[in-house]
């Protein structure tokens, strides 16, 4: 490094622009080489169902068979399966565990897909593969594909932003431009009450002010493009200087789920307080609220994480633990889109890294294990089927059998209904050609669609 650039960074990192370093280091923390795609709003190649994605990501794999994937025993013998009641739903009449009574509330709006599998039961390569098709390298996540192929619908925002995120390989944009990356908030189990975009937060400063100092600092980048127009990634650091700065003005009023109603916060498991005047946070209610929220907003792309789906020895406590924490906020969610016309044209994805082995009944036993091989997701909105039921485990729950649907397989069929077409979408990068499906591809499954 020259001592021109050491001056150089050492100035953008001292400059009060109330926006912090780099303005927003989560949205350029990827390392694009090709040339930036335009971030505004694209028309999407083929027909769009969807406009927008949630993710809610169970990260440590919910277990299938306690779920939605009903088992019983059969001819009187024991064989792994759930250890709790289940009952058919809604009009559809479809099987959800007892441990999820408001999710069964909304069941004719789901899509089952039981005939789910993977390639490891490794936690960290199968997370990986879920979120960017490969298990083993740092690839762009389909949160950053779609922001790639269809840009963000609201230039105050981000097109991609990830809550409550473990890893940033789970949010990056790897090769694709920088503004593509999903922008974090809350970072590994950080209480989501107290979490806020990164340096987002300024008021040392009035706007006119902050807005020549920014003028200024971009001057400076601009005249340093003119002498590296091949640098992606510099370029990438004046658009998102330039998001930086506009959502400081947007981005807060979004947070503040105190304007919610009453009725709604407690909806969404998050209550209020009456005698302090706050809201009493819930975690993952927040989450999903502030999913509604940034959703209504025009992000494209909103992952919603809840760990702690890892259980081992103590399972039938902690699965019950981990049901009884998401299961109303889900709902909330899902009503609450469908309510404000919205569920048609919003995605909602449900599920994790791979499923588990069911307990067997009446060995006192309370141990699960890893199961790549069979579970279940389930897709609600954004054009497929609702009340619908798509493949199935064969008898034991240990494999899936009909309808099988492997991570790009779902990745192909999601940025269809985005209106993508997977083997299309591509990025040169390191001199070849690279897909979210990867070269293997994946099978669009439209008999899921609506």
């Amino acid at each position: 490094m020259t001592e021109q650039d050491r001056s150089r960074r050492s100035m953008l990192q001292t400059a009060s622009c109330g926006f912090g370093f780099m303005a927003l280091q989560g949205l350029i923390a990827g390392n694009a080489t090709g040339a930036p795609r335009d971030q505004r709003a694209q028309a999407p190649p083929l027909p769009a169902r969807a406009r927008r994605v949630i993710f809610l990501f169970m990260s440590g794999g919910p277990a299938h068979l306690d779920t939605f994937d009903y088992k019983p025993q059969t001819g009187g013998k024991p064989h792994p399966g759930s250890v709790y009641d289940f009952a058919r739903h809604g009009e559809s009449g479809s099987w959800v565990s007892e441990l999820l009574p408001h999710t069964a509330g909304q069941v004719d709006k789901l899509c089952l897909l039981k005939g789910m599998y993977c390639d490891t039961g490794n936690h960290a390569q199968s997370s990986l593969q879920l979120h960017s098709g490969e298990r083993l390298r740092k690839r762009p996540t389909l949160g950053a594909w779609i922001n790639y192929g269809l840009g963000t619908e609201n230039q105050n925002l981000p097109g991609y932003i990830s809550l409550n995120t473990s890893k940033p390989q789970f949010y990056t944009s790897a090769f694709l431009p920088t503004s593509c990356a999903g922008t974090p908030i809350g970072v590994n189990g950080e209480d989501m009450s107290k979490a806020t975009i990164p340096n987002i937060a300024g008021r040392h400063l009035p706007p006119d002010a902050k807005r020549r100092q920014l003028d200024f600092v971009q001057a400076l980048n601009r005249k340093h493009l003119e002498q590296r127009p091949e640098d992606a990634r510099l370029e990438g650091v004046i658009r998102s200087m330039e998001l930086g700065f506009r959502m400081q003005a947007t981005a807060p009023e979004i947070m503040d789920i105190s304007q919610e109603s009453k009725h709604t916060l407690e909806r969404y498991n998050v209550g209020f307080d009456n005698e302090v005047g706050t809201c009493r946070q819930s975690d993952f209610g927040r989450q999903c609220l502030l999913a509604r929220r940034f959703a209504e907003a025009g992000v494209r792309f909103i992952e919603v994480n809840h760990g702690s789906w890892d259980q081992h020895k103590w399972h039938r406590r902690d699965l019950t633990a981990n049901c009884s924490v998401t299961d109303q906020p889900v709902a909330a969610l899902l009503e609450d889109l469908d309510q404000r016309g919205m569920l048609e044209e919003t995605l909602v994805v449900w599920g994790g890294e791979f499923g588990r082995p069911g307990l067997v009944p009446g060995d006192g036993k309370d141990e699960t294990g890893h199961n790549p091989r069979g579970f279940t997701f389930w897709l609600a909105g954004g054009g497929v089927k609702r009340g619908f039921t798509w493949g199935a485990t064969d008898g034991t729950g240990a494999r899936a059998v009909e309808g099988r649907m492997h991570f790009r397989d779902l990745h192909a069929t999601i940025l269809n209904l985005m209106g993508l077409q997977h083997d299309a979408l591509d990025y040169h990068f390191e001199g070849r050609r690279h897909r979210l499906t990867g070269p293997e591809g994946g099978k669009v499954v439209t008999d899921i669609f609506a």
